[in-house]
């Protein structure tokens, strides 16, 4: 088991079908670390070291994104979980390079997006460890 997820509840395998329609809806593929992770664990909730993670069964990746109207406040994004508080965590597709980046749920806007990883491990790794960047 993935230390980093010792105090995270997982999900059943999701069915591979969800994401190619999630891949299908946002028009790009996700990324492949994330794709391998929720093909063994379709999202979860619980600690990740100090932060809480709630990441969205495959899904609800489409329906969520839809309900926060990502495309229409923060085009680009690709929703795909949250804190548990007010922010959402997202893939910006804006640049070509799936970054991770949190955005808050009210007040959604572009401007307000941070950078927290270059890529699904990392993001888990910068949860675990307390250092978003």
């Amino acid at each position: 088991m993935d230390q980093r997820l010792e105090n995270f509840t997982t999900n059943p395998p999701a069915d591979c079908n969800h994401l190619a329609d999630a891949e299908t809806h946002f028009g790009k593929p996700l990324p492949t670390q994330y794709r391998r992770f929720m093909a063994e664990q379709d999202g979860g909730e619980g600690f990740v070291g100090d932060q809480y993670l709630i990441l969205w069964r495959a899904a609800e990746l489409v329906e969520f994104h839809r309900e926060y109207e990502a495309e229409k406040y923060a085009p680009g994004l690709v929703l795909f979980g949250s804190n548990g508080g007010g922010e959402a965590f997202a893939f910006d597709t804006r640049e070509g390079s799936m970054r991770i980046v949190m955005v808050p749920f009210v007040g959604m806007s572009l401007k307000d997006v941070a950078p927290v990883a270059d890529s699904f491990e990392n993001f888990l790794s910068n949860l675990a460890d307390g250092t978003l960047t």
